[in-house]
């Protein structure tokens, strides 16, 4: 059957419904919110007169829950337009619309009555076919279909999203025991191609994959943190990047998701796994229930394992909790030997084994930590999932983990992580104990660029599913790999196209990716078809190379800079201009040098959360790669007899002059670095690079031909440029930029005008380039701007000097 979803009803608007309203609205999708309506007046509503039944008062529960979404930070929305395709409504007058959707996700309270009753109203008016889902994180799905029909039940599943819905790439598929296989594969399939989710088939069990064994870990640590004596700072420092987690790492982590949603969680495995080995380590030790009786929660309270004051001064200080005391003192730096010889290490995966071995508490929390979780995870095999792989998935995506549990296994060695259980108390599986009779000592093997599992029912490597629709770019460089350096790798990706790969830190640009980006076009143009610039790092690019900018300038070596710039813009010329298809794949930073490879290329296919912006202007620089000149050129494209071409040249000029930066790719295109014609978002970064060359190949296809060098640029002089200079001497004399802003911004202005021109003028590219390089090169020897860069270097932060 070929099932369309055009329209889709979520039942319940607290923050998770709200949420998943928010995501499928950014995917295109008309959505109906319902909530309850009101048992009673507000104050307000008496005091207006308004009786229960009026409308307004009818969805004020809806209507306040879907206003906190939205405002929330971040933003669960692409775009704030995409509010417009979700209608909300309430269950009294409402819920007979949904007989014209075709998904109802059910999101209400986690209480098995409260969803009962709402199954019983959807199930008199949905129409035969429909799907219904439940985010439920527990409830069996047993008890949820008690008494439904059989088409009802044929067409049910558990559907659990990660909070925020936008950005947690979970999607845990639970299918009810009547629930069609079809129905399956098509959540399965939905929830990776249009939701732009990891999709992981889970088993109806306490917790699914995610929450169990990430809970796990969470309670694990809560329970030896005192035995190790280690402080809320020192387990954020262990677990925190230097393991690949996320910044937040252990206990802001907690802070953030609330730790009362910590508890009742991990108390609802407790209660409902009986026979898991581990369940005593799912008991809430008592400081923690005394942090619940005092409503130290977190963010949402105020306070938790972290909590922010001001001075009389409103100077901001984080203080963070005794575990033993329970009193608040000066957060505090925290160093371990063991974690700086890991960081000498700049693969993530590569550092557990340093890890592991440490002399310190470092070394001895991680020997603990990780012998544990080996010891559970081994064991929810097949409990959970009969496959391994879906573990790694879920931790991954769910809690936000650079490798999951069996991945790090993996690096340690199957040997060594049993000998590491053993070392504190655990025994392995017997399905571990039979892979080392059998002298296999990984979980992944790639066989021909394919991620290969170890199956525990055949006793034999699988090919992970799924990945024919995607390529996978660190699998083929050992048999694709053309040329390298160290800061680029270009790889064979076959069908004629090729693939250029940053791997600098942040995949920042220098000589180096310069030399790969000429190299590559060197190579596409005499023997292959297209080429592809896309990478598997968490940004496509920070930007510039700031530090060799800093000492270039710092030692006034003003003609390498000058060119250094002039070779920039060449290459990025030779991008636009090239006799093969380019084509960009942006995803995460894709700021200053990244974003202007991106508008150069031929087309971008840009991953829906990918945050471009020209940020130059903060180093106290503008860009300098001919985005200048490209931001000038797109602007006039746009001059016609109904705008006053000033206005639409300014709305440019402000985009760079105030480092506008997307909080989406459908924001880029508001700021002008997409273009509507020729670039393209999709919703999953897994798929990009193999949609990328899907699209050099059509390209190359249908006889590809280089754009034709652009002469009759119109830029508008002294017009232009005189409206620009009192702008920026009107919002310095209000102080609203500082004096070198204005400096950059004027520069800036004499570039996007063209020069103080007395008439409008028609140019040519270089012409453009030229004034832009001159500029750069002047706001280098800018002590100022000097100030800026070291700052930035410094402190990853920009500076208003």
């Amino acid at each position: 059957m070929n099932r369309k979803i055009n329209k889709v009803a979520v039942i319940g608007s607290g923050v998770m419904g709200s949420g998943i309203a928010c995501h499928f609205a950014n995917i295109g999708i008309e959505v109906l919110l319902l909530d309850i309506a009101p048992s009673e007046l507000n104050e307000n509503e008496k005091k207006l007169g308004l009786s229960l039944d009026n409308k307004k008062v009818k969805n004020r529960i809806v209507n306040e829950m879907f206003q906190r979404c939205i405002k929330s930070k971040p933003a669960p929305l692409y775009h704030k337009n995409f509010a417009k395709r979700i209608a909300l409504g309430n269950l009294s007058d409402d819920i007979n619309k949904i007989s014209e959707v075709d998904w109802i996700i059910e999101v209400v309270t986690e209480k098995l009555r409260i969803k009962q009753i709402v199954f019983e109203q959807i199930e008199k008016f949905r129409k035969k076919g429909t799907l219904v889902t439940s985010n439920t994180s527990g409830i069996p799905i047993k008890q949820m279909n008690e008494g439904r029909s059989e088409d009802f039940r044929n067409h049910f599943a558990v559907t659990h999203f990660f909070n925020p819905p936008r950005y947690l790439k979970l999607f845990e598929i639970i299918p009810g025991p009547d629930c069609k296989n079809e129905i399956i594969a098509f959540l399965n399939d939905f929830g990776e191609r249009f939701l732009g989710k990891v999709s992981v088939l889970a088993k109806d069990t306490p917790g699914f994959i995610g929450n169990r064994i990430g809970i796990f870990g969470m309670v694990n640590i809560l329970n030896i943190v005192k035995k190790l004596d280690l402080s809320v700072e020192e387990v954020d420092r262990l677990t925190g990047p230097i393991i690949g987690s996320p910044k937040s790492a252990t206990f802001r982590t907690s802070d953030v998701v609330g730790l009362d949603t910590t508890v009742n969680v991990a108390n609802g495995i407790y209660e409902n796994c009986l026979d898991d080995e581990f369940r005593d380590t799912f008991k809430i030790p008592e400081y923690v229930n005394k942090m619940v009786e005092n409503n130290w929660l977190g963010s949402k309270t105020n306070g938790g394992f972290y909590k922010r004051i001001k001075d009389e001064n409103g100077k901001s200080t984080i203080l963070s909790l005794n575990l033993n005391t329970l009193e608040y003192s000066a957060s505090k730096k925290v160093t371990f030997e063991t974690i700086g010889k890991a960081k000498k290490i700049s693969k993530t995966i590569e550092r557990f084994p340093v890890l592991i071995k440490g002399d310190d508490k470092a070394g001895e929390f991680y020997r603990y930590n990780f012998g544990s979780m080996f010891a559970y995870i081994q064991n929810r095999i097949p409990e959970i999932s009969d496959e391994l792989y879906r573990v790694d998935d879920a931790l991954r995506a769910g809690f936000g983990w650079e490798n999951g549990p069996f991945q790090i296994w993996d690096s340690i060695g199957i040997k060594q992580g049993v000998e590491l259980m053993q070392s504190i108390g655990h025994n392995p599986a017997n399905w571990i104990l039979e892979m080392i009779e059998n002298n296999i000592n990984k979980f992944y093997v790639v066989k021909k660029g394919i991620t290969n599992y170890y199956d525990i029912k055949t006793k034999n490597y699988i090919p992970k599913p799924g990945q024919e629709s995607f390529i996978i770019l660190k699998n083929i460089h050992e048999n694709k790999k053309i040329w390298e350096n160290t800061d680029s790798i270009i790889t064979d990706l076959d069908d004629g196209i090729i693939n250029l790969e940053f791997r600098s830190k942040m995949n920042t640009m220098g000589d180096g990716i310069i030399q790969g980006i000429n190299k590559a076009l060197d190579i596409a143009e005499k023997d292959f078809k297209g080429l592809v610039i896309g990478n598997e790092g968490a940004h496509f690019s920070a930007g510039a190379n700031l530090g060799a900018i800093f000492m270039m300038a710092a030692e006034q070596e003003y003609d390498e800079i000058n060119m250094a710039i002039k070779v920039f813009q060449d290459s990025m010329m030779r991008l636009r201009y090239s006799s093969i298809p380019t084509i960009a794949a942006p995803h995460g930073l894709t700021l200053g040098g990244g974003c202007e490879l991106t508008m150069h290329c031929d087309k971008a296919i840009v991953y829906a959360e990918t945050y471009m912006g020209l940020v130059e202007v903060g180093a106290g620089l503008i860009p300098g790669g001919g985005v200048c000149k490209e931001m000038t050129l797109r602007a006039s494209e746009k001059f016609s007899k109904n705008d006053v071409e000033v206005n639409v040249l300014q709305e440019y000029f402000l985009n760079i002059g105030m480092a506008k930066t997307s909080t989406s790719a459908c924001e880029a295109f508001d700021i002008g670095v997409l273009n509507l014609n020729k670039d393209s978002v999709i919703m999953n970064k897994n798929h990009q690079i193999s949609i990328a060359k899907k699209h050099a190949v059509l390209l190359s296809e249908s006889g590809y031909l280089p754009p034709i060098r652009e002469k009759n640029i119109k830029v508008l002089g002294k017009q232009a440029l005189g409206m620009f200079l009192v702008g920026t001497d009107s919002m310095q004399a209000g102080k609203f930029i500082s004096q070198h802003d204005q400096k950059i911004a004027n520069k800036l202005a004499y570039i996007m005008a063209g020069g103080d021109l007395s008439e409008s003028t028609l140019v040519n590219e270089q012409y453009l380039l030229d004034l832009e390089r001159e500029a750069f090169l002047s706001l280098c020897s800018e002590r100022k701007t000097l100030e800026r860069i070291q700052y930035i270097l410094k402190t990853g932060k920009p500076l208003r000097n």
